[in-house]
């Protein structure tokens, strides 16, 4: 039978690549494959098809016998669904200064979830209980929103990696407050396979709540999860993600590709290989005088420090974005399709546009 005819055609080269961020990386063939696979006929619409039943079973064995998860569309509305569930309307969070529901979500979590976020300062985007306690206190003080959820970032913002231990530490400390673990994992492939632990291990196993479970940056064309741990820290998830306009009509796209990722091994080896590349691009960059690694390279992201009209030119050869312009400091990103190849061009180029300064 012939493939049907399409009037598209294709806009972009498909060998470009850059290093802004792991979504401007297409879907994984796998995932495209499986999206093939669950066309057709009709399926029970807004989540009681068989394929996000089938995803109960696949989340289960990564989080626990008592995991439920709720495919959403993306990592905003995620976090937005994941934090109105166990906050009331007078609660807030704590979270890194530089965490991406404080810096990235355009006030989504404040705005829309109508909650507070207490921030704190941190030097590696790392929480610990020392400084989770600069911000909870005054729960019976009725001036100040009540501290209810400490949601962190796995792998954070900057890159680097929460061990299993550190979690632990996180959680009791915050349950004895009677707070709830909210763990952004918009790169939680990327954190196991820098740890070479299975997910479970730094999430249901060290008391943490609830998460957000991300696709999109780890070979996805799109959809995230919020993955429900402790059933008792929730209140009315279905109701909360449908009201935030999160909860999908054809849910069956959106579970089908968390199986192709899940089921297996592919979201390991996606998030394997976007790590192992950004070793090599900050071996290869740390190497040339004049640029400075500023946070270890734990995950699938580089944060540089270069002259800034070195990295203005380099924009022009390669996209990537700022991370703090005034002090000089870029991130680079690796995906799954990064290639070796691509690494070695970009640290190529680096070289020259450094060379160029220093004549």
């Amino acid at each position: 039978m012939n493939p049907p005819r399409t009037d598209a055609r294709r806009h972009h080269d498909p060998q470009a690549r850059g290093f802004a961020s792991d979504n401007y990386a297409g879907a994984h063939p796998e995932v495209l494959a499986a999206l093939a696979l669950a066309n057709g006929g009709h399926q029970v619409a807004y989540g009681e098809d068989v394929y996000t039943e089938h995803l109960q079973r696949i989340v289960r064995s990564h989080f626990g016998a008592t995991a439920e998860a709720f495919p959403v569309f993306n990592g905003t509305g995620a976090n937005v669904v994941a934090l109105q569930s166990v906050t009331d309307r007078w609660g807030s969070v704590i979270c890194a200064e530089s965490a991406h529901i404080n810096t990235d979500e355009g006030g989504a979590p404040e705005r829309m979830a109508g909650l507070k976020l207490l921030t704190v300062p941190t030097p590696d985007g790392k929480l610990t209980p020392e400084l989770i306690d600069r911000q909870a206190y005054g729960w019976e003080d009725e001036h100040r929103a009540m501290p209810q959820v400490v949601s962190i970032s796995q792998s954070t913002e900057l890159g680097t990696v929460y061990t299993p231990d550190e979690i632990r530490a996180i959680c009791e400390h915050a349950h004895a407050h009677g707070m709830v673990v909210h763990v952004d994992g918009s790169r939680l492939g990327n954190a196991a396979a820098s740890l070479d632990m299975p997910m479970r291990s730094f999430t249901n196993a060290v008391g943490a709540d609830i998460l957000s479970l991300g696709g999109t940056k780890n070979g996805a064309l799109f959809g995230e999860a919020v993955v429900v741990i402790n059933q008792d820290a929730v209140r009315r998830m279905k109701h909360i993600r449908k009201m935030s306009m999160q909860l999908a009509s054809k849910m069956r796209f959106v579970s089908v590709q968390l199986e192709a990722l899940l089921a297996k091994d592919l979201w390991l080896r996606n998030a394997r290989h976007a790590n192992e590349m950004a070793q090599r691009l900050a071996e290869g960059v740390r190497a040339v005088h004049g640029v400075e690694i500023c946070y270890p390279v734990q995950a699938n992201g580089v944060f540089a420090r270069l002259p800034l009209d070195v990295a203005e030119r380099l924009q022009k050869r390669f996209r990537f974005y700022f991370w703090d312009e005034a002090a000089g400091v870029v991130r680079w990103m690796c995906a799954f399709d990064t290639t070796e190849e691509d690494v070695d061009a970009f640290v190529a180029a680096v070289k020259e546009e450094m060379a160029h300064t220093h004549r």
